[in-house]
């Protein structure tokens, strides 16, 4: 085993869930007192920690083709950053976060180089473009997947692949499931126990609060309308200050909470959920918390998506994992506030409903592993670390 003060790791995150899981990796070897040299992309809260930035993940998680065209700059300017930082700092291995378009193609310019590339968070390319997995498996040296069925997928494709559980597990807390720890949770935000509280989760990109804020909030108005007692709270991502969001609020003429805090933190304040599509619907599911999955794009890479997304029955995270229709999910012109206050309007008056549907979200719990997903990574990373070459 290599002296620890050897050990040099070039890590990729560039949206809010990858930046929380490499956190959570951070603290695993600062708590164990492993020093490592870290650096590459990432948020604050990884900066925080010691981690080096070399671009800043709060200008990179963007997503559709007209918003990577208006940031093509940023984008470039990162790649090239990280690259030229792998060629003269030698990490022994690179650690790369979904965020497929960028990363898959750094992991091409990066084998070139002789480095050894580990990929945590999968691109989801068994739902969409599944021939790039022979470019995946020529440029990934392991595949470290937290969803089971991408364990027998990428192994189909001859590739070295590890289920290491889903790193979300590790948030969950106790108290979320417990009715007396909720109820005080919930009374400090002023939230009597009847009461039906609604969350908005616009989601944790700036293209998506475009995309998807007005819609939700036009919902939230129309639903604040036909339930004068309804709570509503929008939920502000990690990577969005309150101040930021307060600016897009001007002129708002129905009672609206913003609320900032660790995500589980906030959602288990909910009752019911808007959610847009992506990690935050299993971070609900996992609270068991009934939600409606919603998705809006700019219209050519909606045309895309749904050209090339058809090997997959669902887009909602929650879904896939329950390989059920679970919950309602709607996508672009069917995403409108007309339709979504159709679909939530059962959830917010039918308290059997919604234990009902909390009932089989529970199941999603043991679909994906155990706990302690960080450590696992963590030890899939050892046999990489050695003298730089």
């Amino acid at each position: 085993m290599p002296s620890t003060d050897s050990r040099k790791i070039l890590i990729v995150a560039a949206e809010a869930s990858s930046c929380l899981y490499a956190q959570r990796l951070l603290e695993h070897w600062k708590k164990h007192n492993i020093h490592v040299e870290a650096f590459g992309i990432g948020d604050q809260a990884m900066a925080e920690l010691g981690f080096e930035r070399l671009a800043n993940a709060e200008d990179l998680a963007v997503v559709g083709l007209q918003e990577v065209i208006s940031h093509w700059g940023v984008i470039k300017k990162a790649f090239y950053d990280v690259l030229n930082a792998a060629q003269t700092r030698k990490p022994q291995v690179v650690l790369l976060l979904d965020y497929p378009g960028f990363n898959l193609r750094l992991a091409k310019r990066l084998k070139a180089l002789g480095v050894p590339v580990v990929y945590y968070i999968s691109p989801q390319v068994w739902a969409w473009r599944t021939g790039r997995v022979k470019d995946i498996k020529r440029d990934i040296d392991k595949m470290l997947v937290v969803f089971p069925f991408e364990v027998d997928f990428y192994k189909s494709h001859g590739m070295n692949v590890e289920f290491v559980g889903h790193p979300l597990l590790d948030e969950l807390n106790p108290k979320h499931f417990a009715a007396s720890a909720r109820r005080l949770h919930r009374a400090r935000y002023g939230i009597q126990p009847d009461e039906v509280m609604l969350a908005l989760m616009p989601g944790s990109r700036r293209s998506e609060l475009k995309h998807h804020l007005d819609t939700q909030l036009a919902a939230a108005r129309a639903l604040s309308l036909q339930h004068p007692g309804l709570k509503i709270a929008l939920f502000i991502a990690p990577n969005f200050s309150k101040e930021e969001l307060e600016t897009r609020l001007e002129g708002l003429d129905f009672p609206l909470m913003l609320i900032k805090d660790e995500p589980f933190s906030m959602i288990d304040l909910a009752d019911v959920v808007l959610c847009a599509s992506g990690t935050a619907t299993l971070m609900v599911g996992l609270l068991e918390k009934p939600m409606v999955i919603m998705y809006k794009m700019n219209g050519f890479t909606a045309f895309l998506a749904k050209r090339f997304v058809k090997s997959t029955k669902y887009f909602g995270l929650i879904n896939l994992v329950l390989d059920d229709l679970v919950v309602p999910e709607v996508f672009q012109g069917q995403a409108d506030p007309p339709e979504l206050v159709k679909l939530l309007n059962p959830l917010i008056k039918d308290v059997e409903l919604r234990l009902a549907l909390a009932g089989r979200l529970k199941t999603a719990k043991s679909r994906l592993g155990d706990k302690g997903a960080t450590a696992r990574v963590a030890a899939a990373l050892e046999p990489y670390w050695g003298p730089a070459t």
